[in-house]
């Protein structure tokens, strides 16, 4: 199984105490300079405005500008957004910035994107914010038209919501045949059939029972489609990792509110020693997961559970 950092940018809360966003930024690279020489094979990170689920005046800063960033700072890992909000950004302009990215990666961008959700980010940037079916059938078209920019030498997509005119995408990106597509969400009806039809790998979230569901579905969408359902790449996301030596030790970096709900959180979370969190992989590989990408509470301001995870997590596993 690989392993991926997604890296404290801010939205969660997670720089919080760094006053300086400067220092903020370097606190942020330096993350994912870590994972890379621990041998992590991804970072990612999220497409949020400002800090969620509470809106603060906490340093939050934005995904694609920090995406390039980080091509720069870093050499072998591959990096990722879990996911792009398709709604902040036209889709071809959206291609286009990823085509641009892959490049000054040298060919280790991961293209995540999602139909979105906060609505009260859309709201306070003035975006329109339509149901959640107009902003599934924005991500099918979407999908559409990132796929003709980076494979049609002059682009031409006729939707009802976008329309892209023989636009041209010079470079189109280093990987072959196109940059890698993994779509978030895990909508039984929508968009994991999108995932069938359109992407490279899936992102789920939840229990491990949920993840064994939302892949049988997946798997029936492929058969109906006709797609190999082993082309697509199982990723899943854990929003909350505390890794101690000792369980004490875990438990001591959760909030109170987390505290007061730790039986549900240790469902979907990796809470506690290496050795706890080693079994909780366990379950996640059994349920057909090959990727995981982890949230650690306190990266930021101690990026040595990076190296401790990786050293007795994933290495000595």
């Amino acid at each position: 199984m690989n392993y991926g950092v997604i890296i404290p940018q801010g939205w969660k809360m997670d720089l919080v105490g760094i006053a300086d966003p400067v220092e903020a930024y370097e606190a942020m690279t330096h993350v994912a300079q870590e994972a890379e020489a621990q041998g992590y094979h991804s970072v990612w990170l999220y497409d949020h405005f400002h800090t969620v689920p509470e809106p603060t005046q906490e340093v939050t800063f934005e995904c694609w500008t920090s995406m390039a960033a980080l091509a720069r700072d870093t050499k072998r890992v591959r990096i990722g957004q879990i996911v792009t909000c398709n709604s902040y950004r036209n889709p071809a302009l959206l291609a286009k910035m990823a085509s641009t990215v892959d490049v000054l990666s040298h060919g280790r961008l991961d293209f995540g994107i999602g139909a979105g959700w906060y609505e009260h980010e859309y709201k306070a940037y003035g975006y329109d914010y339509p149901d959640a079916p107009e902003r599934l059938r924005m991500l099918r078209e979407a999908l559409q038209v990132i796929l003709a920019m980076w494979t049609q030498e002059e682009a031409h997509f006729e939707g009802k919501r976008y329309q892209v005119r023989g636009a041209i995408n010079q470079p189109k990106g280093v990987q072959k045949p196109h940059i890698p597509i993994l779509i978030g969400g895990s909508g039984e009806k929508v968009t994991l059939k999108l995932v069938a039809q359109y992407g490279d790998a899936c992102n789920l979230g939840g229990d491990i029972a949920n993840i064994k569901h939302k892949l049988e579905v997946l798997k029936n969408h492929c058969e109906t489609l006709g797609r190999d359902y082993n082309t697509i790449r199982r990723t899943a996301i854990v929003d909350l990792c505390a890794i101690g030596e000792t369980e004490e030790a875990a438990l001591a970096k959760l909030n109170a509110n987390d505290r007061a709900n730790l039986a549900e959180l240790r469902k979907v979370s990796l809470i506690g020693s290496p050795a706890q969190i080693r079994e909780r992989l366990a379950e996640y590989e059994e349920a057909g997961i090959q990727d995981i990408l982890i949230h650690f509470v306190d990266a930021a301001t101690n990026p040595d559970v990076v190296r401790l995870f990786a050293q007795e997590c994933m290495n000595a596993r």
